[in-house]
């Protein structure tokens, strides 16, 4: 699809951006491909907010159910198999979006991930342990000497730009930038970004979305989970799952485990809030805030900027 631009949905947790794209995907023939580490795995239904069946009865998803939960999945997998749910999509005569909050997906699909240089694992380990102790800060501080515009990131991804550049002489930002021109079925297509963000509502929206996880039977999905995954596969990871199995093997109890879930589920909306502030290209991104009355007129014209 190159030459075309790329409707792209984005935005924090429990924002409300599954309601927009299925609206949309009604109105105008449309495919939704999620964009959602979580909901990659088989199983894991309810906490991840899956969409329901009589949402995929509404609109095509892709991207829902990939693997199974022992698996592990990448960025650079989700963005190779994202094209061609593109191009099936496609071939259907329905207009593909990508839904979802996971920006690390987002931009493998758009720009391609390099791959990053061989590093020694025993200097690596070593190193691993010398950063473990160190704030934030310092690690930010140490950074900004190394690779300036990584500086900014999160905890896990200074560490990474630190390393790569102590260990191989590399700057990621270097390495992204000559990476760009690399080929992909999406090279030379202009993606439009529509963040879905209701702003301080944002809290209370997620409060009420685990009250209702809860009510759906999510304890009992955990507890049937932990007969048939193991403890250790990557799809326990998914926000809030760990807390719901502390309290169905009996750690703590439901309004703890409750609790937990709001706190990891505000933390982890506030990480994608400030991802998609920073990555996204300012004059491709419209916002809105679902609960304003110009919502939908708001929406429609970001729609149809990409016609």
């Amino acid at each position: 699809m190159a030459g075309d631009k790329l409707r792209i949905i984005c935005g924090p947790t429990a924002a409300g951006k599954s309601s927009i794209a299925l609206e949309l995907a009604e109105e105008d023939n449309a495919a939704i491909v999620s964009a959602d580490s979580r909901q990659i795995y088989c199983y894991f239904n309810i906490g991840t907010a899956k969409p329901t069946r009589e949402e995929c009865a509404r609109a095509t998803h892709y991207g829902v159910d990939v693997v199974e939960p022992e698996e592990r999945y990448s960025a650079a997998r989700w963005a190779t198999e994202a094209e061609e749910w593109i191009e099936s999509a496609a071939e259907v005569d329905k207009t593909p979006m990508i839904v979802g909050g996971t920006g690390l997906y987002i931009k493998a699909l758009v720009e391609p991930l390099f791959d990053a240089p061989e590093v020694d694992p025993v200097q690596r380990a070593r190193l691993e342990g010398e950063l473990e102790g160190k704030s934030l800060q310092v690690l930010r501080d140490w950074c900004r000497s190394l690779d300036p515009s990584r500086a900014h990131l999160g905890r896990a991804q200074v560490v990474r730009a630190i390393e790569t550049a102590i260990l191989t002489g590399f700057r990621i930002s270097d390495l992204h930038a000559a990476h760009k021109a690399a080929s992909s079925l999406l090279t030379g297509s202009h993606p439009i970004y529509l963040v879905v963000d209701p702003g301080p509502s944002l809290a209370s929206r997620i409060e009420n979305r685990v009250a209702a996880m809860l009510n759906a039977g999510w304890a009992e999905e955990v507890r049937d989970l932990i007969d048939k995954v193991p403890a250790d596969a990557p799809a326990w990871k998914a926000s809030g799952y760990q807390a719901i199995r502390d309290h169905v093997e009996g750690r703590c109890d439901l309004s703890t485990a409750r609790q937990r879930v709001i706190i990891e589920t505000r933390q982890y909306a506030k990480r994608q809030r400030t991802w998609f502030r920073h990555q996204l290209p300012p004059s491709a991104v419209t916002y809105v805030n679902p609960e304003d009355s110009s919502s939908r007129a708001v929406v429609r014209e970001w729609w149809e900027r990409a016609e």
